[in-house]
């Protein structure tokens, strides 16, 4: 393949934008470096938001990888006078030290800007650095505990993602309405009684006994994927995964503008591929919230398949809903009943000063078990510890 030469230091600015991407976690090699340079040659560049589908075009190939291109690209290109200078081809340093940013940057996208910015020195003789073991100062595996998901370089990412890969959660039995035969059980089985005398005669006539069969509840888990969380679900959807892996009768949905049920994608072993199938199949991915509709969706066609035994229900979200929470309140009532424990999960309770004054949260709060943070790795391990305590037997389930 033949490149045209590119003046100024647009080819060069390019390569570096690619080598950015790449240690971000998106998938470039030197092939999309040429089709990139290729397209911006055959689009032009007197235009920037073409300049910007064209880059998207070549680079994003996947969902999830929107977001973090968004990043990069605007923190990149943000020189006020780009289109000016690029018409030249000819681009000043990519990054002002004097601006502000907007919003809060990916921490994966500002470790792999500042990486391409600032290449590491060329090595040079040194003398051996000392090593001292601090026997009080914290670990790295401490540290990682206690980060916030959304403040995790993509080394870090990578840490936390194989933690909870190691994570188990043991719920605790609780008794059904069926029974299985015990020597000391408190109920006499009349079926087995008269079988066993047809069997003996009169004179071998025993009681037979049952005691009612304890197994661990179906668990439920509805998960926002709204683009206020959308930086918290991709990590809890690997947790989702580890959970569907370890144990039966897991149930997972995630909603946005809609509800979709992903718990055939998460059967999968490779957690890329089940990841890889979701992004695929769910189409409202970091949109808006309609947590009513979702809700009522849930009720309507799935409650009574899976929230039998008494289900434990997980509803991730941050409460905040596009429609106003119209319908949040009916339909959480409805589902509060309709399961043993509804804990909803909020990544926002990690603030000190938290209140829920949104609507949503309004309409919630009042139908729920236990309200939770879930924001780090050790709020996850505390929502293991909280799911495998011994749980009270006063709801008991309507049906076996």
């Amino acid at each position: 393949m033949s490149i045209e030469p590119v003046a100024g230091r647009l080819l060069e600015n390019l390569m570096h934008f690619a080598r950015a991407l790449r240690a971000a976690g998106l998938p470039v090699g030197p092939g999309k470096v040429l089709d990139a340079v290729n397209a911006v040659q055959t689009v032009g560049i007197t235009d920037r938001d073409d300049f910007y589908w064209t880059l998207h075009a070549v680079f994003v190939n996947r969902r999830k990888d929107r977001e973090l291109f968004d990043q990069a690209f605007h923190v990149f290109w943000r020189n006020p006078r780009l289109l000016e200078r690029m018409m030249s081809l000819v681009l000043p340093q990519f990054r002002d030290p004097g601006a502000v940013p907007e919003e809060s940057l990916s921490r994966r996208i500002s470790d792999a800007l500042s990486d391409a910015q600032n290449p590491p020195p060329p090595e040079r003789d040194q003398p051996p650095e000392l090593e001292i073991d601090a026997q009080l100062t914290w670990s790295d595996r401490e540290l990682l505990q206690e980060k916030d998901f959304e403040q995790m370089s993509a080394e870090e990412i990578e840490r936390a993602k194989r933690a909870i890969e190691r994570m188990r959660l043991n719920l605790s039995k609780v008794a059904t309405r069926r029974y299985r035969p015990h020597t000391h059980g408190p109920k006499i089985d009349m079926r087995r009684t008269f079988r066993q005398s047809l069997r003996c005669g009169p004179q071998g006539f025993v009681l037979a006994r049952a005691k009612r069969r304890s197994l661990p509840p179906p668990l439920v888990i509805l998960c926002d994927i709204s683009g206020s969380m959308s930086r918290y679900s991709r990590m809890l959807l690997h947790f989702m995964h580890t959970l569907t892996s370890d144990r039966d009768r897991v149930h997972s949905f995630v909603f946005g503008t809609r509800l979709t049920n992903i718990s055939r994608y998460l059967k999968n072993s490779d957690v890329d591929a089940a990841l890889e199938h979701i992004a695929e199949g769910v189409d409202d991915w970091s949109g808006g919230t309609r947590m009513g509709t979702s809700l009522r969706d849930f009720n309507r066609h799935w409650s009574r398949r899976v929230l039998g035994q008494g289900a434990v229900v997980l509803l991730i979200t941050d409460g905040l809903d596009r429609d106003l929470a119209e319908g949040v309140e009916r339909e959480a009532e409805r589902l509060h009943k309709s399961c043993r424990r509804l804990i909803w999960l909020n990544p926002l309770l990690r603030y000190d000063r938290f209140e829920p004054k949104a609507a949503g949260m309004r309409a919630l709060l009042p139908h729920v078990d236990e309200f939770r943070s879930v924001h780090n790795l050790d709020s996850l391990e505390q929502l293991c510890a909280v799911l495998s305590a011994p749980m009270s037997s006063a709801k008991m389930p309507n049906a076996a």
